[in-house]
């Protein structure tokens, strides 16, 4: 015969935490590799071009916003999740969404970070030799940023569903 709280073991929960930990680990990562990256662009340049230092700082910025993504996803997963086992309402269910959500946002975060940090590091230093290439580096640092974008609406998605 089936127990009241099979839908609500005591180990549910960590899926949950394990989700919120993904998403702020691997948006971290993301974020981390594209400043260090984009940094060693912005310094390499400086020595040519000091004057455009402050206009090479974007890469920077937006590496940084995709750190913020997986900030915002762990801070609602960590306050959906709740005790389970008997008395307690978290579900099997809501871990494994918490634990999608958080992989969704921290892996393509990570990925974005990758992408602008490549991106930002060849184009700062592009742009110190032409200064027309300055455009496509922004287009392009959009598009990565998107990435992360698309992994933070999967994860809102996923976190706030309800049965």
């Amino acid at each position: 015969m089936a127990d009241a709280y099979d839908d609500k073991p005591y180990y549910g929960p960590f899926f949950g935490v394990m989700g919120c930990a993904s998403a702020m680990i691997f948006s971290a990562l993301g974020a981390a590799y594209g400043t260090a990256k984009s940094g060693t662009g912005i310094a390499a340049m400086s020595i040519m071009r000091p004057e455009l230092i402050m206009k090479s700082i974007i890469p920077v910025v937006m590496a940084g916003i995709i750190a913020i993504y997986g900030l915002v996803v762990g801070a609602l997963i960590a306050n959906k999740i709740e005790r389970a086992g008997p008395g307690g309402s978290y579900e099997l269910y809501h871990g494994f969404l918490h634990l999608g959500a958080g992989l969704s946002v921290g892996l393509s975060g990570l990925a974005a970070g990758f992408a602008i940090g490549i991106v930002g590091d060849a184009g700062v230093r592009g742009t110190a030799q032409q200064p027309r290439l300055f455009v496509g580096m922004i287009l392009i640092l959009i598009f990565a940023e998107v990435l992360g974008l698309y992994g933070l609406i999967v994860a809102l998605l996923l976190s706030t569903r309800v049965n």
